[in-house]
Formats: structure tokens, sequence, C-alpha cells
């Protein structure tokens, strides 16, 4: 039959021939999507005590229409990546029902009784004893079964190739590690940073770093990541009375370096804490770079003694986590300065009262943990930097 876009009216006889739903209850069909590349349709019965959604990868950028295509094949990766988080970590992701690759496809777990934590976060609500530390395990959890500590030298050959990612590599290398430090028609940015943006464009030390963070990226092939890792990537809420968190859209996937993950999750944090700070409300936003350092180093501790090949050392896991902690401060500076003079703009700034203070700290603190990020070793050093540009 071949690929076909799915419209809301096509959704009820969709998942019937799919297998997804049986009987003949009505089925009704909402539209939520809400990110920039998919469609998303939430279904449910008239009692509303059955729901599936249903995510269908475009050949286009949503936002943007078919004047940026963008190959469907993306829906490929994102299913491969829930396929291995549900090994490892299969409560903290959607249940998935199904993957349909001819439609580009994917049935799962209606998560509409959630919220997502960037719009929680926005709206006054803290993180929570429970998010940071489970996204730091989900990490580590993830990185460690799918790297050269988990997995033998032809299961990972197998793996690299099976997740190859071109398309959307391409875009992460572009939108967040070159654009922001050029003239782009991408960027854009508040008047009132223009000054910092052009000293950012101008600055060829900064530009070396990000390079050397850009190829990092580029090559360090060493676990599967999410690869799209940020607040608006995670679902939170309460599920029988116990906290309930979900990681979903991981079609950004692709085998990497451990560290952008970690980053991209550090720099939304950082940016919710000076959204925080910017309305005299902050409460835990700030220690959560901290809490999911310590969970992630802390499971990959626990992990270590399974290791595939114990040639590695000790002493050689100490290095990896020394590395892996200051490719993530790299990376979260680089994210920071792309949500602020790059192409995508982040809410918890943008609807600020006065969104240039609090946008001016965060470029700020992005520079300076590209910049240094070898010279800041723990959390509390990261915590004093973003505290000083107050």
């Amino acid at each position: 039959m071949g690929y076909r876009i799915l419209e809301t009216a096509d959704i009820p006889a969709y998942l019937r021939e799919r297998g997804h739903w049986d009987g003949s209850d009505d089925i009704g069909v909402r539209e939520v999507s809400d990110g920039n590349l998919n469609r998303v349709f939430v279904a449910s019965d008239s009692a509303g005590t059955r729901t599936l959604a249903v995510k269908q990868a475009l050949p286009w950028v949503r936002v943007a229409g078919p004047s940026w295509p963008l190959s469907p094949d993306r829906s490929d990766a994102e299913a491969r990546a829930y396929e291995q988080l549900a090994r490892v970590a299969p409560g903290t992701i959607p249940a998935i029902h199904g993957y349909d690759p001819e439609n580009h496809a994917l049935v799962m777990e209606d998560l509409s009784d959630l919220r997502v934590l960037r719009t929680a976060l926005n709206e006054g609500a803290a993180y929570g004893p429970d998010t940071s530390r489970r996204i730091g395990e989900l990490v580590a959890q993830l990185s460690f079964a799918t790297s050269d500590f988990g997995l033998d030298s032809a299961g990972r050959k197998a793996l690299i190739a099976a997740s190859a990612n071109p398309e959307l590599c391409k875009i992460t290398e572009d939108v967040v590690l070159s654009e922001p430090y050029t003239e782009h028609e991408h960027n854009h940015w508040l008047p009132e940073l223009d000054d910092l943006a052009a000293e950012f464009r101008a600055d060829t030390r900064l530009r070396t770093e990000v390079a050397d963070l850009r190829h990092t990226f580029m090559t360090g092939a060493q676990a599967l990541l999410h690869g799209d890792l940020h607040t608006g990537s995670i679902m939170v809420g309460e599920r029988e009375g116990a906290p309930v968190v979900r990681v979903f859209d991981p079609e950004f996937s692709f085998v990497g370096p451990i560290g952008f993950d970690l980053g991209l999750y550090w720099a939304n944090a950082l940016v919710s804490a000076e959204r925080a700070r910017a309305l005299g409300t902050a409460s835990d936003h700030a220690d959560q770079l901290r809490v999911s350092w310590e969970a992630f180093e802390n499971e990959f501790r626990r992990l270590w003694p399974t290791r595939v090949d114990t040639f590695f050392d000790d002493a050689y896991l100490d290095r990896f986590l020394r590395r892996v902690w200051t490719e993530s401060l790299g990376f979260a500076g680089t994210e920071l300065v792309r949500r602020i003079i790059g192409f995508a703009h982040l809410t918890d700034l943008t609807t600020l009262p006065n969104p240039a203070p609090a946008s001016r700290r965060a470029l700020l603190l992005g520079r300076e943990l590209i910049l240094h990020r070898t010279e800041l070793t723990n959390a509390r050093a990261v915590r004093s930097l973003a505290e000083s540009l107050v």
C-alpha cells in the first residue's frame, strides 16, 4: 500500500487494521502534535477508559512544512531506541504496542495524564526528588548497556551500523554545534543581546572549543544516546500515588558521546533555574545538575563489575567518568547558547515578563561552561559559577 500521511479521520481504521483495537466501540481521536517534527494523535473509547497514542514521522519538519524536507526514516531510529530502552529501563519510557515501518508510525501508551516537565516547571512546579535521579540512572543504564563495557566487540559494531541517523545528526551538528557562532538565517535573539551575539561570532577561542565538541559529537561513538534529552522530552506526574517519569521522543538517537545526553538535560535544568531566579520562585532547580550526575555516576559504578572486558580496570573507570563529566559540561554550554541565539528558543525564557536579563545570564553561563569545562570539576563549582553571574 505504501507510505500514507495519516489524518485524524484515518486513525480508527488504522488502529483496527493493525490489530491494536478490537470491537466495535466508537473511537474518538484528537491531534495533540506539539513538537517540531511529527504528528501525534490520541485515540480513546467513548468512556475514556481505553486510550492509545499514534505518532507518525512526516516527510518534512512539521512546523515548516514541505519547504523543509526530512526523511521519515528517522522513525526507525526512534523505534530502535525504544527497543534498547525497553531492555534496560522499561519503567521510564512509554509502553510501545507496535511499530509500522511502512507508514513510519508508532503506536504507544497514551501519556496524556502526565505533564511535559518543561510545562510543569514553567508553571512553578519543583523537580521533586525523583525526576533528575531517574534521568541520571536512565542515561547510565542505556549508555553502559550499549557501550564497549556492556557489549562485546561484534555486538557493538552491529549496533553502531544499525543506529546510524545521519540526517538528524546533521541537524544537531549544524543547529547546536556550529550555526550559533556564524551568520546564519536560522539564528535570532532578543535585541538586548546584540552585543553578545556579535561577541560570540567574533570569539575565535570559543569557536575552536565548540569545534572540539562538534568533532567529539561526530566521532565519539561511546554508546546509544537518546539524542534530544531535554525537559520537553520528559513527562512527569503521579499514578496511584507514586511519582512517574517517562522519557519519550528518542528519534535523534544514534551512537555518540554519553556527555551529549547529560549536557542537554543539564542545560535545560540550568535554564529552568534562571527562570525561577528571575521570578523569585527558585526551589530545587539549581541542584538538578548535581542530582542527575550523582545518580548517573552511582549507577554506572554499580554496573561496572558486570563489564564484558575486565582489561578496563577501576582506575580507568575514574578517568572515563571524568571525561564524561567534562564533555557533558561542554555540551551543556552549547545547548544554552543555541537556545538563546540559535534556532529553537525555550519558553522557560521567552515567556518571562522581561526575558533579557535571564537570557543574558544563561548565555554567559553557556560560554563559561564551554571555555572552562576542564576547570569546573564538580557540581558545586558549576552552581557557584551560575550564581556569580546574577
